[in-house]
């Protein structure tokens, strides 16, 4: 049996025991908590930076089916997006004006589009600013054997789309070659699909088209003259309101660490671990698979003063812009400083 003074002694000592243990615990439950906020530390809102990271915002961008807009279709399909922050939602449109449409009535954030359409949206009011450039390319195609150059279509009938950038490209092509507009007959037919079908029945002996109307213009034994890049410009650019740049900066920038990442993938991978999107979403027919020439994408980069200058300068000659804008004018510096 426990004298008094055993018993109280021995409740100090379990006591003492017990209060130590608890001191023990709580440190490692202080030291724990400290720990894991080294990652989630919360700011003035209260929500922590690891959940911030983890936000994804939407961009939605209203595109035409073009080659320009695989590196964004593969950034996405990837999951390349998400991890820089954004989701890259592509709205694709058949026509130009259909697309010009929805970006004035604020359902698109952004549009693949050209420095001749900036200049439009600018003369109407709407401060669009150019994000960064885009691969794109127009090819101007013959099926006339007696045509070798681009010189030799003086006096010979061309498609375009006039008060556009086709018609801005074959000037800027004929203009290399010694040429002016007036020195060629213009058919104005808006329609891509049309260009091609009437350059194959003979009805002109020229037109300027994008892919994938080149790759099947070529399949069907027509010539390609010249194109965009061969005389050095590049009038393709990503467009977005002003707001919209200050409202998603951060979504923006995501946008182009994922678009120069899915470049870095198509350049390391195999053609056919990514060809099958230029037939599902650019429209390349599937008999044509291998005779796809897959462009020589790049990173992104901004578009140039020289490029901006001289489209702007052919806009107010053919009374599309009144406005005198320089380069600094329409440059978003959101990505490219």
């Amino acid at each position: 049996m426990w004298t008094k003074e055993c018993k109280e002694k021995g409740i100090y000592t379990v006591m003492k025991k017990w209060t130590k243990a608890l001191g023990i615990l709580t440190l490692a439950v202080v030291t724990l908590a400290a720990c894991g906020s080294g990652d989630k530390e919360s700011d003035k809102t209260g929500v922590s930076s690891s959940a911030k990271e983890n936000e994804v915002t939407t961009l939605t961008l209203g595109v035409m089916p073009s080659t320009d807009n695989i590196p964004l279709i593969l950034a996405h399909e990837k999951g390349f997006d998400k991890k820089h922050g954004v989701e890259i939602k592509l709205e694709n449109f058949k026509a130009a004006k259909d697309r010009d449409a929805a970006f004035q009535a604020g359902k698109v954030d952004g549009v693949s589009t050209d420095l001749v359409a900036i200049a439009i949206y600018q003369e109407a009011g709407m401060d669009v600013k150019i994000t960064g450039n885009t691969y794109g390319q127009f090819d101007l195609v013959t099926g006339d054997d007696s045509i070798q150059s681009v010189a030799d279509l003086k006096g010979k009938d061309v498609i375009l789309s006039k008060k556009t950038g086709t018609e801005y490209a074959v000037t800027k092509m004929l203009e290399k070659a010694g040429l002016k507009e007036s020195d060629i007959n213009v058919s104005e037919v808006p329609q891509v699909p049309t260009r091609l079908e009437l350059l194959k029945n003979k009805q002109a002996q020229a037109a300027i088209l994008p892919e994938p109307f080149v790759t099947m213009a070529v399949a069907d034994g027509l010539r390609v003259l010249d194109s965009t890049r061969e005389i050095g410009i590049n009038p393709f650019v990503m467009g977005m309101p002003a707001d919209v740049i200050d409202k998603k900066a951060d979504a923006i920038k995501g946008m182009y660490d994922a678009y120069n990442e899915a470049v870095d993938y198509i350049k390391d991978h195999d053609k056919s671990d990514y060809i099958q999107l230029f037939i599902d979403e650019v429209g390349f027919p599937e008999t044509l698979k291998d005779q796809i020439t897959v462009p020589d994408y790049t990173h992104a980069e901004q578009a140039t003063d020289e490029d901006i200058t001289s489209a702007f300068a052919w806009a107010q000659e053919n009374d599309l812009l009144t406005k005198d804008l320089k380069p600094a004018d329409v440059l978003s510096d959101v990505y490219f400083k």
